[in-house]
């Protein structure tokens, strides 16, 4: 297969993204993207905007590069509520994503850029609904933040190529939690949680107890509640008996395809979280570096010699 270099999150820092794409031998003339390596091609794994301060040169370097046969993007999360956000709902005109404070300070830089009912915002938000949730291509998966097969198979049948119609979209906002569609929306790009045995619970970093837990999807060899579970400060506070069936069943199979994503800001130096998956996400969207990851042969182990670190800058 040809080379191809592996992007997540950018939230709007195009000045990290700029300084990647030169890194990794990518060059912008008056006409075209280019690379030394003219079979060489670009994955972005969703994310591109919020948090920094230029969602605008970000989306235009992004969709330049995807326009010109160079690259492939997908939707994170982020684009999923921003087009929530900026979609009303046909039955009584109220927008998918509520417009509240949080809602609003979350989406801000992408407001600042972007406002509400301006043409270019509508032509961003059209761009981004035609964003697959998922790639999976010859030897090689991506996602923004879980692939779980069973999951991913019912999403497919039911849009075919990964992208939501108009209606899809409706039915993946949060009005009717029992909705099959924001069920699986809500899965593939903001990761599983799952309800902690009766009686059982944790408190976060902000002292909220919770009964429920983000998993590690990727980690097939997880056997506890304490195995599986991310995020949760002190792992002794959760019970140490075995995972349900039906829950270890969901974790990703070593033997399957490299899976690439993103979402969960983590920090350090860059591992692999199983022997073929990989976060890539490690905080771009605010102090950390955007890390990329050079694919030439996904029948290759993934390897960590394969990441690089670009510059943290601002």
């Amino acid at each position: 297969m040809n080379p191809i270099d592996i992007i997540p999150d950018i939230h709007g820092q195009s000045a990290k993204l700029d300084a990647a794409l030169a890194g990794l031998g990518w060059r912008k003339s008056a006409l075209m993207w280019t690379h030394p390596d003219p079979d060489r091609t670009i994955v972005f794994l969703g994310d591109f905007i919020d948090r920094g301060p230029d969602n605008r040169a970000v989306l235009r370097t992004v969709r330049e590069l995807v326009d010109a046969g160079k690259a492939k993007a997908i939707m994170g999360n982020h684009e999923l509520n921003a087009l929530h956000f900026h979609t009303v709902h046909p039955d009584d005109g109220k927008p998918l994503r509520a417009h509240s404070p949080k809602n609003i300070r979350q989406h801000k830089t992408f407001l600042d850029q972007f406002p509400p009912g301006d043409a270019q915002t509508r032509d961003a938000v059209n761009w981004m609904q035609g964003l697959p949730l998922f790639l999976e291509e010859d030897g090689f998966r991506a996602v923004h933040a879980c692939w779980i097969d069973a999951s991913l198979d019912r999403f497919k049948a039911l849009t075919g190529n990964g992208v939501l119609t108009q209606e899809q979209l409706i039915l993946t906002a949060d009005r009717n939690e029992a909705e099959e569609l924001f069920i699986l929306a809500e899965q593939i790009t903001k990761g599983p949680e799952h309800q902690l045995p009766a009686g059982s619970s944790f408190t976060d970093k902000d002292g909220t107890v919770r009964d429920h837990v983000r998993l590690q999807w990727w980690n097939a060899a997880a056997r506890t509640w304490r195995d599986i579970a991310v995020s949760v400060p002190s792992l002794d506070d959760l019970p140490s008996e075995s995972l349900p069936d039906t829950l270890a069943a969901q974790t990703y199979p070593v033997s399957a395809a490299p899976v690439f994503f993103g979402h969960y800001w983590l920090s350090g130096d860059p591992v692999l979280q199983a022997r073929n998956a990989i976060c890539l996400d490690y905080s771009a969207g605010r102090e950390g570096p955007l890390v990329s990851y050079g694919l030439t042969d996904p029948a290759l182990p993934l390897s960590t010699a394969n990441i690089r670190v670009h510059p943290a800058i601002s």
